[in-house]
């Protein structure tokens, strides 16, 4: 059979040091009616694009993705310009802040949404978590700081307690910011934030993501599909209102190079449950890199949930036509085996 060849078009950007790919053009149109059918449909007829584009050799461990789609009926009479699917190397998750603040970029600059020269725009996108509000920021035509203001995030059960092996017994606390984390301090499980070298505190998220998926009931008073944990995050003790650290991990042991948009948004929920922040007052987050987020607390809402202002900065990297050929046997991507007895096995290799 003749090679046959599937192109397709992607921009790459990050924020904060966090990849954004955003497929441009050549993914197949998706025609659920709404952004959770979209979802469902990626993953059940179109996942063998999603991991051509993350995975190796066209991507890598730590790379993260948007998938342009329609927006609803719901979302367009709310004035929704634009839908939004995230990938990662695992699957789909339903809100990504880092993202999001890239699109308020790229929707801007490549014309997508008219703006002025300089000053600010906003205008809502639709994503899997609801119908979020984009702003951003102009100079000379160009977009200096982008961010959102999120669903409603809450704290979902304070104190959860769960068994990790190698940890024992320990507390975090599950919250939600467009999509569920358990927050805690690294302190609390004895282990120093700063001077632990980063591969041990991934093995120690995801051994506490592990144990949340098994022992813990999610769920989101909404959507069926939101109720799923989709990583930990291990936090600083910095008093409020002083600048923090975050690390996420997420997916198979992914680290968000950048503070987690959405993490941010579950944090700043647990704070204002907790008393810790109030209503307006700003914070600085910051993920493994030297650029952080700003975010405070846009409202609070009578139900103890609240909505949360993100900002922070992107940059465009290139961009890119891929080919996928139909007699590349890695056509669609690969991930490093833990060791070459596993690719043995994995293979059914007798040799």
């Amino acid at each position: 059979m003749p090679d046959q060849v599937l192109t397709l078009d992607v921009i790459d950007m990050h924020t904060a040091g966090e990849p954004v790919r955003i497929v441009a053009g050549g993914y197949p149109r998706l025609t659920g009616a709404s952004i959770l059918d979209k979802r469902r449909e990626a993953l059940e007829q179109h996942d063998a694009l999603r991991r051509a584009l993350m995975l190796e050799p066209r991507g890598h461990a730590g790379m993260y993705g948007v998938i342009s789609v329609e927006p609803s009926d719901g979302a367009k009479a709310a004035g929704a310009v634009f839908g939004a699917l995230f990938t990662h190397n695992e699957g789909y998750s339903t809100m990504c802040g880092h993202a999001t603040v890239a699109l308020g970029k790229w929707l801007v600059e490549s014309g997508q949404v008219p703006a002025p020269e300089n000053g600010e725009i906003s205008f809502p996108i639709e994503l899997p978590c609801g119908v979020v509000r984009v702003t951003a920021q102009l100079a000379g035509g160009k977009v200096v700081q982008s961010g959102f203001e999120s669903v409603p995030a809450f704290l979902a059960q304070r104190d959860a307690r769960l068994e990790v092996p190698g940890l024992g017994s320990i507390t975090a606390d599950l919250c939600y910011g467009g999509a569920f984390y358990l927050i805690l301090p690294a302190s609390s499980l004895g282990v120093d934030f700063f001077e632990t070298p980063l591969e041990r505190l991934v093995e120690i998220g995801t051994a506490i993501t592990a144990a949340g998926r098994a022992q813990l009931d999610i769920v989101h008073p909404d959507a069926a599909d939101l109720g799923f944990l989709y990583g930990t995050i291990l936090i600083d003790d910095a008093p409020v209102p002083e600048p923090t650290y975050n690390l996420c991990i997420f997916a198979e042991g992914q680290i968000d190079r950048s503070p987690t948009g959405s993490g941010v948004t579950a944090r700043l929920a647990r704070d204002h449950a907790r008393g810790l922040i109030a209503a307006g007052a700003e914070r600085q987050f910051y993920g493994p890199t030297p650029v952080p987020f700003l975010a405070s607390i846009a409202s609070a809402r009578g139900d103890g949930s609240v909505t949360v202002s993100v900002s922070g900065q992107s940059a465009f990297s290139g961009k890119a036509t891929f080919e996928i050929h139909s007699d590349d046997p890695l056509a669609y991507g690969f991930s490093l085996p833990p060791s070459y007895g596993a690719l043995r096995r994995m293979t059914g290799a007798a040799f």
